[in-house]
């Protein structure tokens, strides 16, 4: 089969990628400018040049493939740059959709898990679980518009699309170029951080993450049916104890209190007000991260043949990573 994926540069499309072409696959992956060659190493694949928007590339792309993995997004955890993420996670969703309508390609659309509902320190939240669950997601740009993204696609679903939704967990794995989630890790090894986030996390790694999503093309049917592709729900205490212990530094000794939250994003507000420009520290962030993101993959499993391996191996595995590609 030849699949298009976009997202190729980042964290789950690179691995998709890799795992495609395990699998036998041809692909076309969508970049905007020259492939660099250490991120696309050992890839055999085509490359198309454009954006998300630019509506002919996709269009014609779309029309060489047999299918498309769409996993490229705007991660921005705030307030800011909503209408960037839109741009992104919205339109050029609609886009893709549009063209995969078009050819009668099936689509695989990458959403997230801040897409669906909370889980609670109670319990894990699944498919079918209200969104209003444990007071409902932060709606910051990034959960903004990546519901409205999955919206998208299940608006077409209603006009023929073949499609299904994919929602990762926090993936924590090799590949990561960027890096996104391994930032986290990479932050805990410049520096002892005795205070974490009071919230929680689904960890999982890319390379089960891809593999789900490719199961979800060859066996999630066509009718925009969602499936939660998460893995072992720890607090973030648990992870940053476990980071902290791999990078060689001293566990958090508490998370952070209410008054230190509210500190802590008021702070980032300020400082986003005089500079403009909005860090990874700000009230949507805090406000997330005390949120427990914890959820249940059994549909994924049974119907998908989703399967995890354990969190402790893929910390290893991102740990190896961190240590080979940032701090050399």
């Amino acid at each position: 089969m030849r699949i298009f994926v976009t997202g190729g540069t980042g964290l789950l499309g690179n691995n998709i990628l890799r795992r495609l072409q395990d699998a036998g696959h041809d692909t076309i992956a969508l970049i905007r400018g020259e492939p660099d060659q250490e991120v696309f190493g050992g890839i055999r694949t085509d490359f198309v040049r454009g954006d998300l928007c630019d509506v002919d590339v996709i269009d014609a792309a779309v029309q060489q493939s047999d299918a498309v993995i769409h996993s490229a997004g705007l991660i921005h955890i705030g307030w800011k740059r909503l209408e960037d993420s839109m741009r992104v996670n919205r339109d050029g969703t609609r886009i893709i959709a549009q063209a995969c309508l078009k050819h009668d390609s099936k689509l695989v659309h990458v959403g997230t898990v801040n897409a669906l509902a909370l889980g609670s320190a109670d319990g894990p939240a699944n498919e079918e679980t209200p969104l209003d669950n444990a007071g409902g997601q932060i709606p910051c740009s990034y959960v903004v518009s990546k519901r409205a993204g999955c919206e998208e696609v299940r608006r077409l679903v209603e006009q023929g699309l073949r499609a299904v939704i994919v929602h990762p967990g926090f993936m924590c794995g090799p590949w990561d170029w960027k890096p996104s989630s391994g930032r986290m890790m990479l932050e805990l090894a410049r520096g002892w951080k005795p205070i974490c986030p009071t919230g929680g996390c689904s960890i999982c790694d890319p390379r089960d993450v891809a593999d789900g999503a490719i199961a979800a093309l060859e066996k999630g049917g066509d009718c925009g049916r969602d499936y939660i592709l998460a893995g072992e729900n720890w607090s973030y205490k648990k992870l940053w104890t476990e980071m902290s212990r791999r990078v060689g530094k001293s566990a958090p000794i508490m998370k952070a209190g209410p008054l230190m939250r509210w500190l802590g994003g008021r702070t980032g507000d300020l400082l986003t007000a005089i500079s403009g420009s909005e860090g990874d520290i700000n009230s949507a962030a805090v406000r997330i991260t005390s949120c427990f993101h914890w959820h249940d993959s059994s549909r994924a499993r049974g119907e998908l043949g989703y399967q995890t391996r354990a969190a402790a191996e893929s910390l290893d595995a991102l740990n190896k990573w961190i240590r080979e590609h940032y701090l050399r």
